[in-house]
């Protein structure tokens, strides 16, 4: 059973600047509800009873927000105020299932995973990337009980235009499950449009074994001179570990940039 999630959240959200230089992206607003609580959300409605916050010196806000006990009983002492009881109270529930990781040096998610090596004590986890919304549809949830199928690491995927290929890890397809699930041959990040092995992009929701920790200890700096996850996963995969690709049924938003952030909020307002 898979019971333990990794959140990545050290990252600096320059794509959201102004906003980020003060106040972390991932507790941002969207639609009236920071966007991490939409995460935590799906981890909970999932069966996850432990969730690893990954973040650096810089973000200790988001710590701040779940042990802001003294504040919210002195408020409530004073003003008998029924929305903010249960704000405080969902704080709570959340904060009992969080444990916390420092990664200060900008490293990459490799690094940043590595470091949540000693929380982990099954044999796969669940890692969300918070830039990436997905509603209507809990896609943890379905990995899960894909993962109980098939005994193996899943990992999401969506559709994409050909010309947008370049923005994403793209999946070389081995062969098709059935509509939704794919076997993963390799992944291959940010390829040229011509070089693409398909159009199936790689989307933040991943089932992961425990045995990436030993890759990711041996893995040398990549592009940027950081640890890329996915190149463990690829060694993985080419030691014929079994990852299958789920094109989820949710509908995505992307909370990364300015845009996305923007009509985010509007696309959650209507659901």
């Amino acid at each position: 059973m898979i019971k333990q999630a990794i959140i990545p959240l050290a990252g600096l959200g320059t794509r959201l600047l102004p906003l980020t230089s003060v106040f972390p992206k991932e507790l941002l607003p969207i639609n009236g509800k920071p966007g991490l609580e939409y995460i935590l959300d799906e981890c909970v409605d999932a069966g996850i009873n432990e969730i690893i916050f990954i973040i650096s010196k810089k973000k200790k806000l988001i710590k701040k927000y779940f042990y802001n006990d003294i504040f919210f009983k002195r408020i409530l002492k004073k003003k008998k105020d029924k929305r903010l009881k249960y704000e405080y109270n969902k704080i709570l529930k959340f904060k009992k299932k969080i444990k916390f990781v420092y990664q200060n040096k900008p490293l990459g998610t490799g690094d940043a995973v590595l470091k949540a090596k000693k929380f982990i004590t099954g044999s796969h986890f669940l890692m969300l990337f918070p830039d990436d919304l997905i509603m209507k549809k809990n896609c943890s949830k379905d990995m899960i009980t894909i993962h109980k199928k098939f005994k193996c690491s899943v990992m999401a995927s969506m559709k994409v235009k050909k010309n947008n290929v370049n923005r994403w890890g793209i999946y070389s397809v081995n062969k098709k499950i059935n509509k939704q699930n794919f076997l993963i041959k390799d992944v291959i990040e940010k390829p040229n449009i011509n070089d693409a092995p398909s159009t199936n992009a790689v989307i933040g929701r991943y089932i992961l074994p425990r045995n990436i920790f030993s890759k990711l200890k041996k893995q040398i700096k990549g592009k940027g001179g950081e640890i890329h996850i996915t190149d463990s996963i690829r060694k993985l995969i080419f030691e014929n570990y079994k990852f299958v690709g789920h094109n989820f049924a949710g509908k995505y938003l992307d909370c990364g940039t300015m845009n996305g952030y923007i009509k985010s909020s509007l696309e959650i307002s209507k659901v």
